[in-house]
């Protein structure tokens, strides 16, 4: 009997958590969630993104179904109510991509990518920067792979980044004529994090190694989605391809790190970076 391998990337019923649902990238891990026919569990702070991520999805798709949760990651018992909430409608959940984070992107004036030296960092800022990133990404690994271990099976995703890999060129956030303390950096809270994470993942895979659960790092880097032309062109001269990357060009690796597809695969780190951390 011929062997169909396209099969094992069905996630078909599959309930699969995103945390950060309501983002770009959150809503590019359901569209993998969705092409195998799994169930996009959206958590996210903020509704109104969740909101227009599952529209989008449910206009794009015709059909299936889209669960969304309004939480805040950092705080266990309301993680714990939804896992009961799941647990209860579905009886399984197999799968979660720990996304959300407090991502300094130099389109969206965040507050943590600033004209603010390391030496005069804000604490502040450092201590929910962590407890998004890192903090909420172990009580969501916690809460929901202690049931992933105890069905025998499931799947962890951790985001990272290239900057989980490589320290920040600062060079391309700077602007000719703007005076030394007003220039833009790219804080040091998003590096700890997402170095954080690729040791989280490889903790985690020999933890559950023996429990059926697999856990990976995905490291999206580069994405556009917007930059001015100046810095586009700053950052595509740091990437042997040339470019950033689109959107749509991690959804395919999402949704085969999810499937059984990667069935050999835990404690990896893959990284989407178009070589930039190759050179």
């Amino acid at each position: 009997m011929k062997k169909n391998y396209m099969d094992r990337f069905s996630l078909k019923d599959k309930v699969i958590i995103i945390t950060g649902g309501g983002g770009l990238i959150g809503m590019k891990h359901a569209e993998a969630v969705m092409e195998g026919e799994g169930i996009p569990v959206l958590l996210d702070i903020v509704e109104a993104g969740m909101i227009r991520v599952k529209n989008s999805l449910l206009e794009e798709y015709g059909e299936g179904v889209v669960e969304t949760f309004v939480t805040d990651i950092t705080k266990r018992e309301e993680l714990e109510k939804i896992r009961d909430v799941l647990m209860e409608k579905y009886g399984h959940i197999d799968g979660l991509i720990n996304n959300a984070a407090n991502n300094p992107k130099v389109e969206g004036g965040s507050k943590n990518l600033a004209a603010t030296r390391f030496e005069e960092f804000p604490v502040n800022i450092w201590k929910d920067d962590l407890a998004v990133g890192l903090t909420g990404a172990v009580l969501c690994a916690q809460v929901f792979g202690d049931v992933m271990q105890k069905q025998g099976k499931g799947i962890v995703i951790n985001i990272s980044s290239d900057y989980g890999l490589i320290s920040p060129d600062q060079r391309i956030y700077r602007k000719e004529g703007v005076p030394e303390d007003e220039q833009i950096i790219k804080p040091v809270s998003y590096s700890v994090v997402k170095h954080g994470i690729i040791g989280l993942t490889k903790y985690l895979a020999i933890y559950w190694a023996q429990k059926g659960v697999r856990v990976n790092t995905l490291c999206p880097a580069s994405l556009e989605n917007g930059q001015d032309e100046e810095f586009k062109k700053k950052i595509s001269n740091l990437i042997p391809m040339g470019r950033m990357s689109k959107p749509d060009e991690y959804v395919n690796t999402v949704l085969y790190m999810l499937s059984d597809a990667s069935s050999y695969m835990t404690g990896a780190t893959v990284v989407l970076d178009g070589g930039r951390t190759s050179w």
